[in-house]
């Protein structure tokens, strides 16, 4: 339940849950938590103003990008894999949850939860590895979304 406060949260502080794994690791990044309605534009002969109106169309929803250091959990890729090899029905979807928390770290009432509905891996990316650097080793997981709700 998300929580009216004077100072806004850190963006650093959250975790991501899936349906059917549970926890899926520590991320230390999460993007495209965007939803937009295409306006659609009509305009009837008789209307008195000039212009037309705008009217709500089709909900869109970002893929979703989780970016992490490689820690060994092979549960992003197996799900991947899950979806690789589904047939010609829906791949296996699941509920996905990132979750803000707040100073205290209070996992278990967090400040604010986005609900991925219908989530799935489209694209996972490994690391750039490069023997003369000194970075840590990220991969990506993008996840497609049928909706997105906030608790």
């Amino acid at each position: 339940m998300a929580t009216k406060r004077s100072n806004p949260y850190s963006n650093f502080n959250f975790i991501v849950e899936a349906d059917g794994i549970g926890e899926i690791g520590a991320f230390s990044e999460v993007s495209g938590l965007d939803s937009e309605n295409t306006p659609i534009e009509y305009r009837e002969g008789m209307d008195a103003v000039n212009a037309p109106r705008k009217l709500p169309g089709i909900e869109k929803y970002s893929n979703v990008s989780l970016k992490r250091g490689i820690t060994g959990s092979l549960a992003m890729w197996e799900w991947r894999r899950q979806v690789r090899d589904a047939s010609a029905t829906a791949p296996p979807s699941k509920t996905v949850r990132v979750k803000l928390v707040n100073e205290n770290h209070d996992v278990g009432a967090p400040a604010m939860t986005w609900v991925l509905h219908g989530a799935w891996p489209t694209k996972i990316t490994g690391p750039s590895l490069n023997a003369k650097g000194n970075d840590i080793a990220i991969e990506q997981v993008d996840l497609v979304v049928e909706r997105l709700d906030i608790e």
